[in-house]
C-alpha cells in the first residue's frame, strides 16, 4: 500500500532548525524559494537558511533529504554565498502571504494565509494547497461566511504571482528552467544579443554559470561583459575553477583583474592559480575540486559524497585519499580509490585500507600529449595531477581533455566534428597529432 503524499506549510516551516547529515544544526529555515511553472503547480526550488551572523544563504531542494515541520535535513555543507532572489522567482513567506487572491469560482477576494508544499512521486515539493481567509466585503459563496478561512487546491485562485505581464515573464523563464545547459546555451546563441543579456540576467548565477561552460568564447565573453561587474563576479564564484579560469583568460585584461579582485577570495585564489599555468598543460586542465578524504573517513561517507547531484560524472568516478590538508593544494595523496572499488566494500571500512594498488598521476607542468596518452592507455575518466612533493594540486578528467581536442567552433557546428576515425580518439591526440596549429 502506497504512503499518502507528503506535505508541509511553509509558514509552519519558519523558524525550523537546519541539521547536516551528522545531526549538528547548521542554520534556521526562514523561507521557501518557489519557481512558477509554465504547465503544472509551481516549483519549490530551495529555502532560506539563515546562518550564524544573521546571514541568510540558498539551500538548494536538491541538497534536502527530509523536510518537516520539526526539522530539514540536508545532504551537505551550505554554500555560504548571501541569498538574493532572482527575477521570476518568488518567497512563499516574503511574497506570498497577505496577497490577494481571486477564487476562480467567482465567489470573491481572499488573502493567502499560508502555502502548501507537497513533494510528489518525482521527489520534488511542489505547490500543493494555498489557506486563504475570505476578505470582509468581498461576495460569499454559500458554504462560508465573511472572514471565514478555506484551504483550497493552487488552481482554485488567480492573479498568485502577480500581475499578467509580470507572470508572463515568470513563465517565460519557467519554460527554459528544465532544459540541459547545453539545450540553454544553443537557445541563447539564436537569440539578439540584447535579449541574449535579458536572458542571462534572468537566469541564476548556478544557472547561467552552467550555461556559460556551453556557449563559445565570443558569446560568453559578450554576455560576462554586459553584466554588472559584481553580478559577473558572483557567476564567476559559481563556476567550476578551471572553467572560471578559461574564461578571465578570455577576457580583456582589465576586465579580468576588476572581476577577480570582486570575486570571492578563495575562488579568486583557485583562478589565479589555474592561470599560472599554460592552458595546454595538466595544471591549465584541471579542476581545483576533486573529490578528497583523509585515510579514516568510512566507505559510507565516501558514497554519500559521490551521490551528490551537483556533481559531475566524471568527478564522481574517484575518491582521492590525501594526508592533511584536505583542499588543494593537500597534504601527500596516499592514493585513489574508485567508486565501483567502494561499492563493493562494507560501509564503515576505513578508506585508506583499500587503496587502489595501480595509480597513475601527471606533473602539473605534463603536456596535453601526455596526460591523453596516460588516460587512454589506461582507459581512465579522471587523472590526478601532483607537484614536486606529491601533493594533490588537483584532478583532470575526461571531459577537460575533449574541450582542448575538438576544435575550438566545435559548438558552432552543426556536423559532427570530422576525425580519422569519424569519432574522437585520445590515442590518436596522445600519439602527437597536431592540434588546430598547435603541437598537442
Amino acid at each position: 500500500m502506497s504512503s499518502a503524499p507528503q506535505r508541509v506549510f511553509a509558514a509552519r516551516l519558519a523558524g525550523t532548525r537546519v541539521f547536516d547529515p551528522l545531526g549538528d544544526a547548521v542554520g534556521t529555515l526562514r523561507d521557501v524559494v518557489i519557481l512558477p511553472q509554465a504547465h503544472g503547480a509551481a516549483r519549490a526550488v530551495g529555502f532560506v537558511v539563515e546562518v550564524p551572523g544573521k546571514r541568510r544563504v540558498f539551500l538548494p531542494t536538491t541538497r534536502v533529504t527530509a523536510v518537516s515541520p520539526g526539522q530539514v535535513i540536508s545532504s551537505g555543507l551550505l554554500n555560504m554565498r548571501r541569498f538574493e532572489k532572482r527575477s521570476g522567482e518568488s518567497l512563499a513567506i516574503g511574497d506570498l502571504l497577505e496577497r490577494r487572491v481571486q477564487l476562480v469560482d467567482g465567489s470573491g477576494e481572499a488573502t493567502v494565509e499560508d502555502v502548501g508544499l507537497e513533494q510528489n512521486r518525482h521527489r520534488d515539493w511542489v505547490l500543493d494547497r494555498l489557506h486563504l481567509r475570505r476578505r470582509k466585503g468581498g461576495s460569499l459563496s454559500r458554504l462560508v461566511s465573511r472572514g471565514e478561512t478555506l484551504t483550497v487546491p493552487w488552481r482554485a485562485v488567480s492573479g498568485l504571482f502577480g500581475t499578467q505581464a509580470e507572470q508572463s515573464a515568470a513563465l517565460l523563464l519557467a519554460s527554459y528552467q528544465d532544459l540541459k545547459p547545453a539545450d540553454l546555451g544553443e537557445i541563447m546563441q539564436e537569440l539578439e544579443p540584447k535579449r541574449r543579456i535579458e536572458l542571462a540576467e534572468e537566469l541564476s548565477d548556478e544557472r547561467l554559470a552552467d550555461v556559460l561552460e556551453e556557449l563559445p568564447e565570443d558569446t560568453r565573453v559578450e554576455v560576462v561583459t554586459a553584466l554588472d561587474a559584481r553580478r559577473a563576479a558572483d557567476v564567476l564564484d559559481a563556476m567550476d575553477p578551471d572553467d572560471a579560469a578559461d574564461l578571465v583568460q578570455e577576457l580583456p585584461d582589465p576586465v579580468a583583474q576588476e572581476l577577480l579582485d570582486l570575486m570571492e577570495p578563495e575562488e579568486a585564489e583557485d583562478v589565479r592559480r589555474l592561470l599560472a599555468y599554460d592552458e595546454y598543460t595538466a595544471g591549465g586542465m584541471m579542476t581545483t575540486e576533486p573529490l578528497i578524504v583523509a585515510p579514516e573517513t568510512p566507505v559510507a561517507h565516501c558514497l554519500a559524497m559521490i551521490s551528490r547531484q551537483e556533481l559531475p560524472t566524471a568527478l564522481a568516478s574517484t575518491v582521492h585519499v590525501c594526508r592533511s590538508p584536505l583542499e588543494t593544494p593537500t597534504g601527500k595523496l596516499l592514493g585513489i580509490v574508485h567508486f565501483q572499488h567502494l561499492l563493493r566494500e562494507r560501509p564503515d571500512r576505513p578508506v585508506g585500507e583499500i587503496l587502489d594498488a595501480d595509480r597513475h598521476t601527471v606533473p602539473a607542468g605534463a603536456p596535453l600529449s601526455e596526460v591523453t596518452r596516460e588516460m587512454a592507455t589506461y582507459n581512465l575518466v579522471s587523472l590526478p595531477v601532483l607537484d614536486e612533493e606529491g601533493r594533490l594540486l588537483g584532478a583532470v578528467t575526461v571531459d577537460d581533455v575533449l574541450d582542448h581536442v575538438l576544435p575550438e567552433d566545435w559548438r558552432e557546428q552543426d556536423e559532427p566534428v570530422p576525425t580519422t576515425t569519424g569519432q574522437i580518439d585520445l590515442s590518436e591526440i596522445a600519439r602527437g597529432l597536431p592540434r588546430h596549429g598547435k603541437e598537442a
